[in-house]
């Protein structure tokens, strides 16, 4: 199984990846279904680690391969890599904000309940696109020979979105399942929330293995995004208990499990 996924072609591979990440979100959403409540501390623990393996995928699998390769295209690596990663945060600053609005001016009719389960529904869907490009443009950047780029740092950038989908697919579907939706109705909502992952990771792959010129852009974009998502919902989310330290701790943990991956195996 392990040889054929190496000798697939990138895009089985990143098919692979993406399907995995979503069905991991379909697995925590299934929590519906036996749980009413699950424990908070497990699910902030979760957020915590995958924040910390997401930051360091940025930089390992993201950040350091677009800087190399803008060098070796002679561009001025430090400028194209800069506004690659700003627009990449500043992209979903201004999806946050039209979602919300447009949020707000759909559910001026309903009542608060419904605004928050339409609001959780499309935030974690949004967050999902972006983790999607970033898995595709980390395994098309291997298909591309960007120097840094490896198999082992893409997978696991997969692995670590996988992580924190889990327990995104649990705070979508709980709360619908608080709101008076079926069991059913929560589950398949959660779960369709980790669909766009597969089609923003071919998208991605797509992307950087046929525009070498803003490859560059492109990686640090999705490192950009996957820094929002860290600093904006995974570690705030983590960090609602009263165990801050610990969950801060996760956080580290999860840095330096990325970083002793991306480094020995790449």
């Amino acid at each position: 199984m392990i040889d054929f996924y190496i000798n697939s072609s990138v895009y089985v591979q990143v098919i692979i990846a993406t399907i995995m990440t979503a069905c991991i979100t379909s697995i925590g959403s299934a929590l519906v279904f036996f749980f009413k409540k699950v424990n908070a501390t497990i699910l902030d623990a979760m957020l915590g680690l995958s924040a910390g393996v997401m930051i360091a995928a940025s930089f390992f699998s993201l950040l350091n391969p677009a800087i190399n390769q803008a060098e070796s295209l002679g561009m001025i690596s430090w400028l194209v890599v800069s506004l690659g990663f700003l627009c990449g945060g500043l992209f979903l600053i201004l999806s946050d904000n039209i979602f919300d609005k447009l949020l707000n001016k759909k559910s001026k009719k309903n009542n608060n309940s419904l605004k928050r389960s339409l609001m959780l529904i499309f935030s974690i869907t949004l967050h999902n696109i972006p983790e999607g490009l970033a898995i595709g443009v980390a395994f098309g950047s291997i298909a591309s020979g960007v120097e840094g780029a490896t198999l082992a740092s893409a997978f696991m950038l997969a692995i670590g979105v996988g992580i924190q989908n889990f327990p995104e697919g649990t705070a979508i579907s709980l709360p619908l399942r608080r709101e008076g939706f079926s069991r059913g109705k929560s589950f398949l909502y959660g779960a369709l929330s980790g669909v766009v992952e597969p089609i923003a990771g071919i998208i991605g792959c797509v992307l950087v293995m046929y525009v070498k010129n803003v490859l560059p852009f492109f990686l640090a974009f999705a490192a950009g995004a996957m820094i929002y998502v860290a600093a904006s919902e995974l570690i705030p989310e983590s960090q609602k208990n009263n165990h801050k330290n610990l969950m801060s701790l996760f956080t580290i943990l999860g840095f330096v499990i990325m970083m002793i991956l991306d480094v020995a195996l790449g």
